[in-house]
């Protein structure tokens, strides 16, 4: 059967060959591909390969019997790019376009001046095809080429397109040539209109221009392409500059020439045209027209305050009057009295000369080649300006005048002061001489504006600063703030992500500057003498900008209107780096420190005159626990040979009610420390759950007891379970995280010694990494075992003192006994009256091999551990209660029978070689 398969299939196929001839695919009929699929699989890859056809055509035409064979087409796939070149490509387009972004930032950063005026042909030209359509103006001089259009109307209606011949005639057809050779466009349309009114009786003309003839121009010198061109008649001399692609860097723009048959016709500055506009000099040209553009002149470089630095060509004996206006004129920012000019002298030597450009001698100097003018800037410091920061509307510059008071600054304490302004507390910054040197006056806001006549009510003087303050600095969203801050940092270095918006940067940057010492050494001699601190860059960052900001801060519009969102001690830090600054032997600085129970504690600057009063009220005044009756006032007495420390008590009261024996004028340095009332102590509470008549929160007063919490609460209900109470304070547990931390830290030391050391197995690395971190992962609870059924009874021993935030949870009544660890099968079990602890762990299933039974214990209900007997029978101290959970250990040492009776055998072994060697001595 298979001989006559295979002999009917190549019969076919030989068949097919002759009949197809020289067709490229094999057709095989239905019959042949099931004839072929019976084959065995080698014999369809034999016939295949040596009649050259494909066997898999054969069987995808078998699944396809819905379509006729010949209809399948064969569409070749596109070409996939080759992914690595397709990556390299990426690669090196990211790397030019990096590489083009270094380039224009460094010519950015750079700020090379550049030439004026030849930016002006930076955009060349594709093309200059004649124009048809812009107005030909009546000086227009025709030639040969041009195209005239007449229209006729009247008696006639036509219209003529005619051309002005080489000869300068035009051919009307029923006038006869007409000569227009050397007329301009107005002569042209006079002659002709004339010579039709007198030739077509009852005919009117309007004539007008077609298209204007090329003319052919040279443009030499120094262009971008010089060469010869053909433009339009109507070019002029700045329309050819365009065609030659400008003016080369060398060539002059202030000369251009247009020369016509060998004579100077005229000259162009471009300056005209492009600093005034003036384009009288754009003269037009003719064919055979040759446009010069000679060398560049004397050049000047223009920098600093002006509208339009750049390089610009001297024309002439032009003064410096006359550069400042090629330059644009000064900026509004400008002190052209202290401008320079650099100049070579004879001996090639660069010298420098300072020029008053505010006075006609100063703007009358002639300028040379190659001279270079910088405009000086002007100071930013303002002339007797009052500066106003801090918590107002509108906190800026004012302007200051003679007389003026706080109050005609700050009319207003609704308009003028921010709803969290502190209306107590103010300070006036003023400079004392031309070094620089302030002193601090403190003033009321409210005083001074609701009281006008009061003494608060301060003179101010040219330049002071008013400073106020937040009477709570926890209340501002600082923003603003820290955006203002990111944006300056991000200048300086590349920060990740924008999640630090979030943070308070000016703060940490603040906090960092406030924390700074004189000296930040680690270590000194191999010892170590402080924590060294590492700071990233970010950290380096922040704390430069802040500091920047800090030391600018009433000379920063930006920061100004900001410092409302700034806190007390931000505000104030300048002024103490000020005073600390400005000290000088001899003299003190003048701060002085408040601790203790007020608001706002801190530093703060010494105000002229100020007392005892004066510096509680710029810390925020007194909190409600500050003790009123004395308070500590340390002052540093500095003589010849030494200093002293002193301490003087205060009444406080008194000196706050103004009277001078105890509100005494403060030094500098001096230290003002507000006690606390005796016995005083803030809000504290606990929380009583569970099983009491009335659970909640209570207030509790120092020294209260667990009982008389548990008595305001109403006492317990009929369903409360004493022995499972739980009592959690939140000392115990800091307590027991640290015991835990402790616990770590020596393990950590165990495993070290054990690996080292020569007893013991080596513990696994990883093994041990493990194990302590869970160990430190653990969360203590702070469990304090109470005894509430003695409490109840009205036993003292077992009461207990309660502390702020103490929890207890009085459960209701439990029934279970639960037993855990090495058993059988750990559960929970009701609990019955008289059983043991063996009978609970029977209950069980018993213990496992591996359970340490020997260290089995009793985790009570109230939290405590209780350790069965060792006799017989259990005590009845070992009485169960409900709540109570039985644990069974594991044996850590516990060793199977192989194990055990290997090194027994060892043992006896060892002792038989030695009676057996001492048996033969």
């Amino acid at each position: 059967m298979l001989l006559k398969v295979k002999k009917f299939f190549i019969a076919s196929m030989g068949l097919v060959c002759l009949i197809s001839g020289s067709a490229h695919a094999v057709t095989p009929s239905p019959q042949m591909i099931e004839q072929f699929k019976t084959l065995p699989q080698a014999e369809q890859e034999r016939l295949a390969k040596q009649y050259g056809f494909d066997p898999e055509l054969l069987n995808a035409g078998a699944t396809s019997s819905q379509q006729p064979f010949e209809n399948q087409a064969i569409i070749n796939p596109r070409a996939v790019e080759d992914e690595e070149l397709k990556e390299l490509k990426e690669q090196q387009i990211i790397v030019d376009e990096v590489t083009q972004f270094l380039k224009d930032q460094k010519d950015k950063d750079t700020k090379k001046l550049q030439p004026y005026g030849y930016n002006l042909f930076e955009g060349e030209p594709i093309t200059f095809a004649p124009v048809t359509d812009i107005p030909v103006p009546g000086e227009y001089l025709v030639g040969p080429g041009d195209n005239i259009k007449v229209q006729l109307y009247g008696k006639e209606n036509k219209e003529y397109d005619l051309v002005i011949s080489r000869d300068g005639n035009i051919q009307f057809p029923e006038l006869g040539p007409i000569s227009v050779s050397g007329l301009k466009f107005e002569d042209l349309r006079k002659t002709v209109s004339a010579r039709i009114k007198q030739q077509m009786i009852g005919v009117e003309s309007n004539i007008t221009m077609g298209e204007l003839r090329s003319i052919r121009i040279f443009i030499a010198g120094d262009a971008y392409k010089p060469g010869s061109y053909t433009v339009s008649s109507l070019s002029t001399i700045t329309q050819a500059l365009f065609v030659a692609g400008g003016i080369a860097e060398i060539g002059s723009l202030r000369n251009i020439q247009l020369k016509r048959k060998g004579k100077l016709i005229g000259t162009l500055d471009l300056y005209d045209l492009l600093m005034r506009g003036d384009a009288s000099n754009d003269l037009r040209l003719r064919s055979g027209d040759v446009v010069f553009i000679p060398s560049v002149g004397g050049l000047v470089s223009v920098d600093g305050e002006v509208r339009r630095p750049a390089i610009y060509e001297l024309k002439g004996r032009e003064t410096m009057g006359d550069v400042m206006v090629m330059a644009g004129g000064l900026k509004g920012g400008a002190y052209p009295r202290s401008s320079s000019i650099e100049r070579y002298n004879k001996q090639g030597l660069k010298t420098i000369k300072n020029v008053d450009l505010t006075t006609a001698e100063g703007r009358a100097a002639e300028a040379k080649p190659g001279d270079i003018v910088q405009i000086k800037t002007a100071t930013s410091q303002f002339e007797d300006a009052i500066t106003v920061v801090g918590a107002v509307v509108r906190p800026g510059k004012y302007q200051w005048y003679q007389g003026q008071k706080v109050n005609d600054l700050l009319p207003s304490i609704w308009g003028d002061f921010q709803p969290s302004a502190d209306l107590n507390y103010a300070i006036i910054v003023r400079e004392t001489n031309k070094q620089g040197d302030i002193e601090v006056h403190q003033f009321s806001p409210s005083k001074a504006i609701l009281e006008t006549t009061h003494v608060d009510n301060l003179s101010l003087q040219p330049r002071d600063t008013i400073m106020v303050f937040n009477f709570s600095d926890d209340a501002q969203n600082r923003f603003e703030l820290n955006k203002l801050v990111r944006e300056r940092v991000e200048k300086v270095v590349q920060l990740v992500g924008d999640s630090s918006l979030s943070k308070d940067l000016f703060k940490a940057g603040f906090s960092q500057l406030e924390n700074q010492k004189l000296s930040n050494r680690s270590q000194l001699g191999g010892v170590v003498v402080a924590k060294e601190q590492l700071e990233d860059d970010e950290a380096l960052a922040i704390k430069g900008e802040v500091n920047r900001m800090m030391a600018n801060l009433f000379e920063d519009p930006e920061l100004i209107a900001l410092s409302g969102l700034m806190n007390r001690s931000e505000l104030l830090y300048p002024i103490i780096m000020k005073l600390n600054h400005q000290s000088r032997s001899g003299t003190g600085v003048k701060v002085v420190a408040v601790k203790g129970q007020v608001y706002n504690e801190g530093i703060y600057p010494l105000a002229v005159n100020a007392r005892v009063a004066d510096i509680v009220s710029a810390a925020g005044g007194l909190k409600e626990g500050a003790y009123t009756a004395r308070a500590e006032l340390t002052r540093t007495v500095t003589v010849a040979d030494g200093s002293s420390i002193s301490h003087q008590n205060i009444d406080l009261l008194s000196a706050l009610e103004g009277m001078a024996d105890a509100n005494i004028v403060l030094k500098g340095r001096d230290i003002l420390t507000v006690m606390t009332t005796p016995e005083w102590q803030e809000n504290k509470s606990v929380e009583i759950r569970g099983e009491v008549r009335f659970p909640g929160v209570y207030n509790i007063r120092r020294g209260e007891t667990l009982e008389s919490v548990i008595q305001r609460a109403g006492g317990f209900t009929q369903f409360a379970y004493l022995p499972s109470s739980v009592f959690v304070r939140e000392s115990v547990r800091l307590q027991e995280q640290l015991e835990i931390k402790k616990l770590a830290d020596q393990l950590r030391r165990d495993i070290a010694t054990r690996g080292v050391s020569k007893d013991g197995d080596v513990v696994n690395y990883t093994d041990a990494q493990m194990m302590l971190t869970d160990l430190e992962n653990i969360e203590a609870v702070g469990r304090l075992v109470v005894d509430l059924s003695a409490i109840s009874v009205g036993i003292k021993q077992a009461d207990l003192q309660l502390e702020d935030e103490d929890v207890l949870y009085v459960p209701s009544t439990k029934q279970t006994i639960a037993v855990m660890g090495e058993v059988q099968h750990a559960a929970t079990h009701r609990y019955k009256e008289g059983l043991t602890v063996e009978e609970y762990l029977n209950m069980s299933g018993g213990v496992r091999e591996r359970a340490d039974d020997d260290r089995t214990y009793v985790i009570k209900a109230n939290g405590s551990v209780m350790l069965p007997s060792k006799s017989f029978w259990f005590s009845t101290q070992d009485k169960l209660q409900p709540g109570d959970t039985i644990i069974v250990p594991l044996d850590t040492e516990y060793k199977d029978n192989l194990t055990l009776w290997t090194q027994v055998t060892s043992i006896i072994y060892n002792t038989a070689v030695a009676f057996a060697t001492v048996a033969k001595l």
